[in-house]
C-alpha cells in the first residue's frame, strides 16, 4: 500500500495567531497592565548636554494636587550595582552604564533629573512643568565630523586585514570616496514604558523589551537580586527592533520611584524623549577605497568607518562587517573607530551597523562599475565569492547568484540603458539601481518547554519576544510540524522571564535559535510517545518498529497500514498520564561552514529635474534566507525592510542643534518617516532553499537582510537618473539641484 500523505505546516502563509487579539485591542502593552494603587511618573529631563545640576527647586511642584512624591539624585534610593564597576557594566557594551539619579552630573541633553509621581498622568505632567533646575553648563561636543581624530578602536571590533593593506591604490582603476549617514531614530508606534512594583525585596517589572531574560539578568545585576526575586513581563511589544534591547533610564526611574514611594509606579516616555534616551542609530562617516583590473577583478578593498558613542559607554556597530565577506578579493582591510561625544548611548536601530556600512560599500561598487564602463550587476557577479573570503570556509548555503538572476529577470534589468539621464517617463528622469546585501546567519543557545496534555492540546513556552515579525505564529508552525499536531491545538507563550532561556529578539536569531529549541523539544515529546506506545496493553502497538511509525494529525499511525492508528490523547489516557512534558536546551554545533543570508535589491526611481523630488517607483528584492517558515510573515518582514529603507535613503535625519546637544525635529511631524504615499509596489522573491547546516528546520535569519544594502540601491538609481552622485544620506532635493 502507498504511504499516506499528511499535512505539512512549515512555509504555509498562516495568519498570525494573535491577530484577532491585536486588532480588537485585547492585548496589553507595557503601559496598559492593570496594577492596583499605581502612581503615574513623569520625567523631567536636562536642558543642557554637559555640566552639573546646581540646584533643583521642587517646592511648587510638590504642592500641586495629587502629587505624592518627587525623586531626584538627592533622595533616590541606592542602586547596589552603581557602586561597583563590575556590576554597573552591561556585558553587551564597553564602559559604565548611565547611573540614573546617582549624582549631579549631566552627561547628555534629555537626561532624567527628576521624576514627579502623582495620582493621575495629568497631575504628574502639570507638576513636572513646575520643577525648576539650575545648571552649571560646560562646553559640550556633539559633532562627529569635527572630532574624527578622537576616535578609538572598540574591543569588540578590532582592525582586520587579509593580504596587503591599501592594495587598491596599486590597481589601474580606483575609487576612493567618503560616505555619510545621519543619526536615525527608532520612533516606534508604542513609546517606551515601564511599570515597576516592589513587594518586599521582590521586583516585578512590566516593560517593553526584546528579551525578558536579558532584562531580568540586567536587573539582577543592577539591584543585586537572585533570579527568583526578579520578574519581567513583556508579552506584547509595539515595535522595537533594537530600541528595547537593554534596560533604559526610564525603567530604572520607575523601579527607584516604586521603591521610594512603596507603591507601583508607571513611567511612559513622551515622543520627544524617545530621541535621546532609548538609543538611536549613530551617525557614520566612512571612507571606502576600491581597486580593480580593467576586466573588473577586484585587487583591493579598504573600508574605514567612524561612528559616535557616549562618553560613559562604548557602543560598537558591525559597520564594516559586510565588506569583509561580500566579494572575492585577496587584499582587504577594515578599521572601525568610535568617537566619544556628549550624547546618550546609541544602540541597534531597525537593522544593525551593517545597514550603514553596506550603503558605503555598495555605493562604491556602483561608482567602480561606472569607472570601468561595466554593468553593476556584471561587476558583482564577476567578483562572486564561492567561499567565505573572511573565514576561509565553505558557505552553509549561498543563493546569491539565484537572487541576482531572479531579481534581475523580474525587474527587467537587461533593458537598462547604462547612460545616466538617458531614461525618462514624461518629465521625470528615470533611474535603475541595484545592490547586494549580506548578513550573518547564526544560532544562539535557546530553550523551550513543551507540555502535551491528555486532551490533545500542546503548550510551548520560551522566554523569547515578538517585536512584530510574528514569533508566536512561526513557533506554532514549527511545533506543529515537529510533533504532527494541527496548529489549532497549540498555544505558544513568550515574553516572560519565568519561561526557559532565549536570546533577545535581534540579530536575526529568534527563528533559528528558539525555533531549533521548539523543534527539538517537540521531537523529544514524540520519543516519549513512542516509548509509551511500546508499553500499551495492545500487542499491535508493542510490535511496531520506530521506522514504521508516522506522527501526524495528532495520531501515531503505521506507515503502510492506516487502520493501525492511535491518537495522542488515547496514548496518554491508556498510560494513565494527564500529560507528558519536556524542557530542552538547543545549542548550535561547532560550525564547519560559514552562515550568511543574502539579498539582491533592484530599484527604479523617478526624479523631477526641476524640483529634485525623488520617488521610488518600483522595488524587486530577492532574498536567500534558507527555508521560509511562513510565507505571509516572511513577506511582511521584507516589505517592512523596504519601507524602512526608503525612509533611511530619502527622509530620515535627526537634526542636532550642537549648541544645546538637543534634537530640533523631535517629533513625527518633522522627523520624516515613510508613509503610504512614499511606498511603491514591492515585489519580494523568497528563494526558499533550506540551509542544510545551520538549523534543523533549514531556516536562516531574515530579520535584517531585507534592509542591508537597500539604501545603496536607491542611491545608485538616483545617480543613474540624474548623473549626480549623493554620498550623504538622506538624498534630499537640495543635494540634487
Amino acid at each position: 500500500m502507498e504511504a499516506q500523505l499528511f499535512p505539512t505546516y512549515l512555509g504555509l502563509p498562516r495568519r498570525r495567531v494573535d491577530a484577532r487579539q491585536k486588532v480588537t485591542g485585547a492585548v496589553r502593552y507595557a503601559a496598559e497592565h492593570v496594577v492596583p494603587d499605581c502612581l503615574h511618573g513623569v520625567l523631567v529631563t536636562s536642558a543642557i548636554a554637559k555640566g552639573r545640576i546646581q540646584e533643583i527647586d521642587t517646592q511648587r511642584a510638590a504642592q500641586m494636587p495629587g502629587v505624592r512624591g518627587i525623586m531626584t539624585h538627592q533622595n533616590a534610593p541606592t542602586v547596589p550595582g552603581y557602586l561597583s564597576k563590575e556590576h554597573n557594566h552591561n556585558p553587551r557594551v564597553e564602559g559604565q552604564e548611565l547611573r540614573v539619579f546617582y549624582d549631579e552630573q549631566i552627561h547628555f541633553s534629555n537626561q532624567p533629573v527628576a521624576l514627579v509621581m502623582a495620582d493621575t498622568l495629568e497631575q504628574a505632567q502639570g507638576a513636572a512643568a513646575l520643577v525648576q533646575v539650575k545648571y552649571v553648563a560646560e562646553s559640550a561636543q556633539t559633532n562627529l565630523t569635527e572630532h574624527l581624530a578622537h576616535g578609538t578602536t572598540p574591543e569588540q571590533e578590532p582592525d582586520y586585514h587579509r593580504g596587503q593593506r591599501h592594495a587598491y591604490r596599486t590597481a589601474p582603476v580606483q575609487v576612493e570616496q567618503t560616505y555619510q549617514t545621519p543619526i536615525q531614530v527608532h520612533n516606534p508606534m508604542e513609546t517606551h514604558a515601564a511599570i515597576a512594583q516592589w513587594q518586599g525585596d521582590e521586583l516585578t517589572v512590566y516593560n517593553k523589551t526584546q528579551g525578558a531574560k536579558l532584562a531580568q539578568q540586567d536587573l539582577m545585576r543592577m539591584f543585586q537580586l537572585p533570579i527568583e526575586k526578579v520578574h519581567v513581563h513583556s508579552p506584547f511589544v509595539g515595535g522595537a527592533f533594537g530600541g528595547s534591547s537593554r534596560i533604559w533610564p526610564h525603567e530604572v526611574a520607575a523601579i527607584l520611584g516604586a521603591r521610594l514611594m512603596e507603591r507601583p509606579v508607571k513611567v511612559m516616555l513622551t515622543r520627544d524623549q524617545e530621541f535621546n534616551m532609548v538609543g538611536y542609530r549613530p551617525q557614520s562617516v566612512q571612507k571606502v577605497g576600491l581597486g580593480a583590473l580593467p576586466d573588473g577583478t577586484l585587487v583591493g578593498i579598504s573600508h574605514e568607518g567612524h561612528g559616535l558613542t557616549s562618553r560613559y559607554e562604548t557602543f560598537a556597530e558591525r559597520m564594516v562587517h559586510p565588506t569583509k565577506a561580500a566579494y572575492r578579493c585577496p587584499n582587504l582591510d577594515t578599521t572601525y573607530r568610535v568617537v566619544p561625544l556628549d550624547m546618550s548611548t546609541p544602540c541597534w536601530t531597525r537593522g544593525p551597523g551593517e545597514t550603514s556600512g553596506s550603503f558605503a560599500l555598495e555605493s562604491a561598487m556602483d561608482e567602480l562599475a561606472y569607472k570601468l564602463g561595466m554593468d553593476p550587476l556584471a561587476l558583482r557577479l564577476h567578483n562572486f565569492a564561492e567561499t567565505d573570503p573572511e573565514k576561509d570556509k565553505p558557505w552553509s548555503s549561498n543563493g546569491l547568484r539565484a537572487c541576482y538572476q531572479q531579481g534581475a529577470e523580474r525587474f527587467g534589468w537587461a533593458r537598462r540603458n547604462p547612460e545616466p539621464r538617458s531614461m525618462r517617463q514624461g518629465e521625470w528622469l528615470v533611474g535603475w539601481g541595484m545592490s547586494m546585501g549580506i548578513y550573518h546567519a547564526s544560532r544562539a543557545a535557546a530553550s523551550a518547554h513543551a507540555r502535551l496534555s491528555a486532551d490533545g492540546s500542546l503548550l510551548v513556552q520560551s522566554g523569547t519576544a515578538d517585536v512584530g515579525p510574528g514569533t508566536a505564529t512561526i513557533m506554532t508552525q514549527i511545533a506543529a510540524e515537529a510533533l504532527g499536531l494541527a496548529p489549532e491545538h497549540i498555544r505558544f507563550e513568550l515574553g516572560d522571564a519565568a519561561f526557559p532561556h532565549a536570546p533577545g529578539q535581534f540579530g536575526s536569531l529568534t527563528a533559528v535559535s528558539v525555533g531549533s529549541a521548539v523543534h527539538e523539544v517537540c521531537t523529544a515529546l514524540k520519543l516519549q510517545l513512542q516509548g509509551l506506545l511500546t508499553q500499551l496493553p495492545d500487542p499491535t502497538f508493542q510490535q511496531l518498529m520506530p521506522a514504521e511509525l508516522v506522527f501526524a494529525e495528532g495520531s501515531i499511525r503505521h506507515a503502510h497500514n492506516p487502520a493501525v492508528c492511535i491518537s495522542y490523547p488515547e496514548v496518554l489516557q491508556q498510560s494513565h498520564l494527564p500529560a507528558i512534558e519536556a524542557t530542552l536546551e538547543s545549542k548550535p554545533k561547532q560550525p564547519t561552514h560559514s552562515g550568511k543570508s543574502f539579498a539582491a535589491h533592484f530599484v527604479e526611481v523617478h526624479v523631477h529635474p526641476a524640483t529634485g523630488e525623488v520617488r521610488v517607483a518600483r522595488v524587486v528584492s530577492a532574498l536567500d534566507t534558507g527555508r521560509v517558515l511562513n510565507q505571509r510573515t516572511a513577506r511582511s518582514q521584507a516589505y517592512g525592510a523596504v519601507v524602512w529603507g526608503i525612509g533611511l535613503a530619502l527622509l530620515e535625519d535627526a537634526v542636532l542643534d550642537h549648541r544645546t546637544g538637543r534634537f530640533v525635529n523631535h517629533n513625527l511631524a518633522e522627523y520624516h518617516v515613510s508613509t503610504n504615499a512614499d511606498v511603491p509596489d514591492i515585489d519580494i522573491i523568497l528563494l526558499d532553499q533550506p540551509d542544510p547546516y545551520l538549523t534543523p528546520t533549514g531556516a536562516k535569519g531574515m530579520g535584517e537582510i531585507g534592509l542591508v544594502g537597500f539604501t545603496a540601491a536607491i542611491a545608485n538609481a538616483v545617480f543613474h537618473a540624474t548623473g549626480t552622485r549623493v554620498r550623504e544620506l538622506p538624498i534630499t532635493p537640495d543635494k540634487l539641484l
